[in-house]
Parts: C-alpha cells; structure tokens; sequence
C-alpha cells in the first residue's frame, strides 16, 4: 500500500471510528440524571397500568358483550381503512417518489398534514366535506343516497384519513432507496409502466408496503378524535375500543382498563415487529 492509500485508510478510520465505537467511562450526572428521569416518566404509567390491571377478571371482561363488540368492530374497521390506505396510498407515494411535477413539495406537505392536524379537527374537516350538507357529501346524498357520518363506514374513513400518512411516508421512502433503474430496464425491454410496477418495483418494495400497512394498522386502530367527532360513539355500530376505553373510564375503570391492555399488547407487538428496520444500525 502506498503512502497516499495508507494517510486516505487512517483518515478513513478516524472519520468512521467514532461511529462504530461506544462511548467510555462514565456517564456525566447532569446528562444522567434527565435520562433517568425521562425514562421514568415514560415507562411509570405503563407499568402502573399492569399492576393495577384487574387480572382475576380480565378474561370475564374482554368476553362481555360491549368490550367483545368493541374489540371486533375496531378490528374489522382497522383492517378496511388499511385496505383502504394501501390502495390509494402506494400510487400516492410512488407518484410523489418517482414523477416530477411542479408543486410536489406542497402536495406531500398536505398528504403528511394528518400527521400533526389535531384529530379532532380532521373529523370536522371530515364533517364539512362528507357530511350532509358537506361539499361533497351533499351530492353523495342526493345522488347516490350514501351517508358517511355517524356510521361505520364513516369509522372506516376516519381511521383512514389519519392511517394513511403513515403508509405513504414508509412507501415512498422505501421507493426512494429502490434503484429506479430496474423499471427503466423493464420499460425498455417492452414493458409497460404499469407492468413495471407490478412486476418489478412491487416485489422491490414489499417490506416498505408492509411496515407502512402495520403502521396504519395500528394508527387507525388507536384512533380516537376524527372518529368520535366523524362517526360518533353508538355501540355496535361506531365504537371503537379508543371510544368504549373512554365511556367505560366513567363507568367502569376495570373494563377501561382491560381494553386499555389490549391496545397496549397491540402496540408492543408492532413495535416488535418493526423493531429491525427503525433500529438497525446504520
């Protein structure tokens, strides 16, 4: 090796070290501290949420009634708004990942606009748009005589206009980091562009659809202020678990409590789940 090659590998090395090695000795009490205090902060409710989970009776619980039609509606809701999300959420994104066109910028700022709007003002955006009297809605009405609001299709697209940022965001992202050479040699053997998509960009990014589907899975069955503003809060037809853990919080903490552990297992299993692509090392 010469000695420009061995200067540019020690240059190397000092550029990536510190990348690669942990930080020794002690931790400073003034960082310390804060951490442990952070971690507290975040971990105590939960833990308080065990130990005070009426266990003896959780099996009872979660096989009434209520919980049971709560638990299957927020299911089966969460599962069509992602079937939603994925159906016009990945042509969104490939479109935002892979064609260029003015204002692009400002069309993903308001797909991503869902993901910091208040919940509760998504549903009344919901409301002036698909209601009744809404400026969509009043023609579905009238001509078509679907009404969204108060139903459990409206669950179904409240939990979808909050979910599908999430899917978008992973999807074109995964587009991103996908060498878009591959489609261009599709298209210049014969292919189509769709038939591009479909045959070689889809495989490409199928972890990336399926992190973002888990994702709005879990947004949407966690879903809260669009639907109790859009939907409403009837039994066994718009409550969810988010609803039925609030009603039944004034009523009764034990079943509030209960329902509240299943979203927690819910959430803990798509962390795990996702664990390896948010925290793999660079």
């Amino acid at each position: 090796m010469t000695a420009p090659e061995k200067t540019g590998a020690a240059a190397d090395t000092l550029i990536r070290g510190p990348r690669r090695r942990r930080v020794r000795g002690g931790v400073p009490l003034p960082l310390l501290l804060p951490s442990l205090i952070g971690l507290a902060f975040l971990l105590v409710p939960l833990v308080a949420l065990l130990i005070r989970a009426p266990w003896s009776s959780l099996p009872d619980l979660l096989t009434s009634t209520e919980v049971w039609q709560a638990l299957q509606l927020s299911l089966v809701c969460a599962t069509a708004a992602t079937a939603v999300s994925l159906v016009l959420g990945v042509p969104l994104a490939w479109l935002l990942a892979r064609v260029e066109f003015p204002g692009r910028g400002l069309v993903r700022a308001l797909v991503t606009l869902p993901l910091v709007l208040p919940p509760v003002v998504g549903g009344v955006a919901l409301l002036m748009a698909l209601g009744r009297n809404g400026v969509v809605g009043r023609w579905l009405d009238s001509w078509f005589g679907i009404t969204l609001p108060f139903t459990t299709t409206g669950v179904v697209v409240a939990e979808a206009f909050v979910a599908m940022p999430f899917l978008v965001i992973s999807v074109e992202g995964t587009l991103r980091a996908a060498d878009p050479r591959y489609e261009e040699a599709a298209t210049t053997l014969g292919a189509s562009r769709f038939t591009a998509f479909r045959r070689v960009t889809l495989p490409l990014i199928a972890p990336g659809i399926a992190a973002g589907a888990v994702l709005a899975w879990a947004r949407a069955l966690g879903e809260f202020g669009a639907t109790i503003t859009f939907a409403g809060n009837f039994p066994g037809r718009t409550q969810t678990m988010p609803l039925a853990v609030y009603l039944a919080l004034q009523n009764d903490p034990e079943a509030a409590i209960a329902l509240s552990l299943v979203l927690l297992a819910v959430s803990i299993a798509v962390l795990a789940g996702l664990r390896d692509r948010w925290m793999a090392p660079a």
